[in-house]
């Protein structure tokens, strides 16, 4: 390790160790570690199909029994892929940090870590509930802005549901369907041309504005509303740590950037961290 990067390693080490709140932000790169195969740009054609032929309100409508098959084959490849090093140690981080008081100073009951992601491979929960064993993976459970590619929810009423163990994508009529309304089930992802759920982005937001300093991982920091969650703890004095082997444009807004791959730096900087508040 060059002695640059253990430099910039101990300043965000002190950055984290100091924070009372931090909101990590993390992206395709962290995911990338375990394996998870990228479904967009020029690797990403699935029977000469491109995501964003398939990934739309509009493709389902047309031919959603084309679109479960996708997605039931994207599910069978990443259920198979498993967290990393990076995954864990976020984990770890979470749900050893002591929640902070609630707001009238009784029994602590807010985060001090939120974790959110852009991914939606299910492996920060995955990993919470790996790292948790037998007690409450909650606090490292994550807010999935962009939704879970192993959930279900309802083309007509919105009810969400597990997804089930596989899926029947012979025929429209073996499709999965909802059990309150029986319109076909759908991934619980956000689609192009669809809204985030509103929700899950102001928890987030909510989580940046409080937050000490917020880590970002693994992200090109290029897609938005999640984009803007860095420049909003600065905006309300925190600092930004940034892990990603290349530079990316919040680069030069970071208060210390690690040029390293999630799974090598989060263990060293997180280690024992997740105490000290």
């Amino acid at each position: 390790m060059s002695g640059d990067l253990q430099k910039e390693i101990a300043r965000a080490r002190d950055l984290l160790a100091g924070a009372r709140r931090v909101v990590v932000l993390t992206g395709a790169g962290i995911s990338a570690e375990s394996g998870v195969p990228t479904f967009r740009g020029g690797g990403g054609l699935w029977r000469s199909f491109r995501a964003e032929d398939l990934a739309t309100p509009q493709a389902f409508a047309r031919d959603p029994r084309l679109v479960w098959e996708w997605y039931a084959w994207r599910r069978s490849l990443v259920s198979r892929c498993v967290p990393n090093a990076g995954h864990a140690a976020l984990a770890r981080f979470a749900l050893e940090r002591p929640a902070a008081p609630g707001a009238s100073g009784g029994a602590p009951s807010i985060r001090t870590v939120t974790v959110v992601t852009q991914n939606v491979d299910g492996l920060h929960e995955r990993a919470a509930r790996e790292a948790a064993g037998a007690s409450d993976p909650a606090p490292a459970l994550p807010l999935e802005i962009h939704g879970s590619l192993f959930r279900d929810r309802c083309s007509r009423c919105g009810r969400g549901s597990p997804a089930p163990a596989t899926v029947d994508t012979s025929r429209v009529e073996t499709l999965p369907r909802c059990a309150s309304c029986g319109a076909l089930l759908r991934p619980a992802v956000i689609w192009f041309g669809e809204a985030l759920e509103a929700g899950v982005v102001a928890r987030a937001f909510s989580a940046a504005r409080a937050a000490d300093a917020c880590l970002v991982v693994g992200t090109s920091t290029l897609v938005h509303p999640a984009a803007s969650l860095p420049i909003v703890t600065l905006e309300h004095g925190g600092s930004v740590v940034e892990v990603n082997p290349e530079v990316t444009p919040l680069s030069e807004l970071a208060s210390v950037s690690v040029r390293q791959n999630a799974g090598d730096a989060l263990p060293v900087l997180l280690a024992g961290e997740g105490l000290r508040v």
